[in-house]
């Protein structure tokens, strides 16, 4: 049995087991995100991020989900990322240069909050991806269960489908509606599900079914794609706080075509799980 260490973060209540894998070694993070992540069985997370050195940024993250598929990028994440290291004095920039599947994602360092570059949103049907014909894949009608959902296409580094309800979704089927959306056949690498309510130009209210982790409280990447998408569709102001079960987000679709997400990231606890040797 070998000791593995890891500390338990969180953002907005998406939270996260996060190991330093320049000091360790993690060879099957897929099988430890599956034991690790369980809730009862396991130390309970979204999602894993692991830390490691990078030859093109100042540091790498690779993400991966409860059900142990590797994805590309996480906001809430990337917020706890840069977190951990500027608290462990890793390093001493304010803005960090991070690699991941999604590129190079800058998260900056605003007071208590953290602010993240999470770049230009991608509207192309095969670059989100998305099964749909034309420049954009827009007010697509999907058969979900006997509801007509229409779904707004957004990648922001990973796939998302947004889709703006007439109330508020706190009492919406989310856990009915999103499983079957995230794996319709539209999608081929799946997708994240967004149940919106634009409450005013301002402000946006927000239920989210993340891909390979179900729902959870918050996910930033969820909230730009939302906020982009209302922005497109001119239901609110370039700039938005998006109320989630967690907390609020703001996100600014900026000028040069980056969005910029600002929110907080916490510390919960660090700790030590004993590992089989074969699993490492």
């Amino acid at each position: 049995m070998e000791k593995i260490y890891f500390t338990k973060m969180h953002g907005l209540g998406n939270d996260f087991i996060l190991i330093d894998c320049i000091n360790q070694s993690l060879s099957k993070p897929e099988k430890f995100a599956i034991q690790y992540c369980d809730r009862r069985f396991g130390i309970g997370a979204d999602q894993l991020l692991l830390l490691y050195s990078s030859e093109r940024a100042d540091f790498k993250m690779r993400i991966f989900n409860a059900d142990g598929s590797e994805v590309e990028m996480c906001g809430n994440g990337i917020r706890c990322f840069a977190k951990y290291i500027w608290d462990r004095g890793l390093s001493n920039k304010d803005i960090l240069e991070v690699e991941t599947l999604a590129g190079i994602i800058k998260p900056k360092k605003i007071g208590e909050l953290v602010q993240v570059d999470m770049g230009k949103p991608e509207f192309t049907p095969s670059k989100i991806p998305v099964d749909a014909d034309g420049d954009r894949a827009f007010d697509i009608l999907l058969e979900v269960s006997g509801w007509l959902a229409k779904v707004n296409c957004v990648s922001m580094g990973n796939p998302h489908a947004v889709i703006f309800l007439e109330e508020d979704p706190k009492n919406f089927a989310v856990a009915k509606y999103g499983p079957i959306i995230e794996t319709h056949p539209i999608f081929p690498k799946r997708t994240n599900v967004e149940f919106a309510f634009v409450k005013n130009s301002s402000e946006i209210v927000m239920r989210v079914w993340e891909r390979g982790a179900g729902e959870t409280l918050a996910c930033g990447t969820g909230a730009c794609a939302t906020a982009v998408a209302s922005m497109v569709k001119g239901l609110t102001n370039r700039k938005v706080t998006v109320h989630l079960l967690g907390g609020d987000l703001l996100i600014e679709w900026a000028e040069n075509g980056h969005v910029y997400m600002t929110g907080p990231a916490e510390e919960v606890f660090e700790g030590t799980v004993k590992v089989p040797q074969r699993d490492l």
